[in-house]
C-alpha cells in the first residue's frame, strides 16, 4: 500500500513503513507518526501479521501410482519488509503458487501409506522447502499443513476390507491367547479339586448362592444328583452284604410213623 504523498504518515503497530525518496529506499519507519518530504518521499506500509493462506486440492499421483487429491494450509509473514517489496512484485501469489507446487512434488515423491500415516514428515519437509525458497522474498513460513486428503473410491473399498480383515485377525489371535490361558488355569483347578475334593462341593455351593440371589429360576445340578445316586448304590450294596452275611434256619418238616402218628420234625 503507497500512502499519499503528504509528508505525514501514521504507521500501526503490526506495520511497517519502507520510504522511498526519488524512488530509492531510504529506510523503514516503525510504529507511530512519521514525518517524510511532501513530493520527494513516497511510503509503502507492509503488514508484519501472520497470513493464513489455504492451498487448494490438486489431484497428485503418489509414487505407487495412486490418483489422490490433497489440499493444504500454509501459515507465514513478512520478516523483511524491504525484501518483500524490492525482491518481488507480489509476494502473496508467489507464495501461493510456490506451495502448491511444492506439496505437489513432495507428495509425488511419497506412497500412499506414507501421505496417510507419516504426514508430519511430510509437513516439514514441505515447510523446509518453502521457506528456503521464500526466504530471499524476506517472508519466513511457521507452519505447513496437509488438510484434506481424497482417496478415490475403489481404494477407500479396498482399505476398509483391509482394515476389516486385519481387526479380525487381531480379534482371532487375542481369542486363542484366551483360550490358552483358560485352558492353563483350569488344568490347575483340576489338579487342586483332584488333591481336595470338597473344593468341588464348595464351588458348587458358591455357584448355588450366586444364583439364589436373583430368585427367577430353577437350577439342577447335575453334580449333587449323581452323587446321590452314587451313595444310594452304595446303601444298597451295603444293605445286601449285610443280608449275606446272615444264614436263615431251615423250615422243619413234618415225618408220620406207619400208625400214621405224627412223628418228631427232623430238620432237613
Amino acid at each position: 500500500m503507497t500512502v499519499p504523498n503528504l509528508g505525514i504518515a501514521i504507521v500501526r503497530q503490526y506495520e511497517r513503513g519502507v520510504v522511498f525518496r526519488l524512488g530509492e529506499v531510504r529506510g523503514v519507519r516503525e510504529p507511530g507518526l512519521r514525518l517524510m518530504i511532501p513530493l520527494v518521499d513516497r511510503m509503502r506500509k507492509v503488514s508484519l501479521r501472520t497470513v493464513t493462506m489455504p492451498v487448494p486440492s490438486q489431484q497428485v499421483i503418489t509414487r505407487d501410482n495412486v490418483s489422490i487429491g490433497v489440499a493444504a494450509v500454509a501459515y507465514f509473514r513478512r520478516v523483511d519488509p524491504v525484501k518483500s517489496i524490492v525482491e518481488i512484485e507480489d509476494v502473496d501469489s508467489a507464495v501461493n503458487q510456490i506451495a502448491q507446487t511444492t506439496v505437489r512434488n513432495v507428495v509425488g515423491r511419497s506412497l500412499l501409506d506414507q501421505v496417510l500415516t507419516d504426514t508430519q514428515t511430510l509437513n516439514e519437509s514441505i515447510k523446509d522447502i518453502l521457506d528456503r525458497i521464500t526466504q530471499q522474498w524476506g517472508v519466513f513460513v511457521h507452519l505447513v499443513e496437509l488438510k484434506d486428503i481424497e482417496l478415490p473410491q475403489t481404494m477407500q473399498r479396498a482399505m476398509a476390507r483391509q482394515a476389516e480383515a486385519e481387526r479380525e485377525k487381531r480379534a482371532k489371535i487375542i481369542a486363542a491367547e484366551g483360550e490358552a490361558l483358560s485352558a492353563g488355569r483350569l488344568a490347575e483347578a483340576a489338579d487342586v479339586i483332584a488333591e481336595h475334593p470338597i473344593a468341588l462341593q464348595l464351588r458348587n455351593l458358591q455357584v448355588l448362592g450366586e444364583i439364589a440371589v436373583e430368585r427367577n429360576s430353577t437350577i439342577v445340578f447335575p453334580a449333587q444328583f449323581l452323587t446321590g445316586v452314587e451313595e444310594l448304590v452304595h446303601f444298597v450294596e451295603r444293605q445286601r452284604e449285610g443280608a449275606a452275611g446272615l444264614q436263615p434256619l431251615a423250615r422243619p418238616t413234618a415225618v408220620r410213623t406207619s400208625t400214621g402218628e405224627p412223628a418228631v420234625p427232623r430238620p432237613r
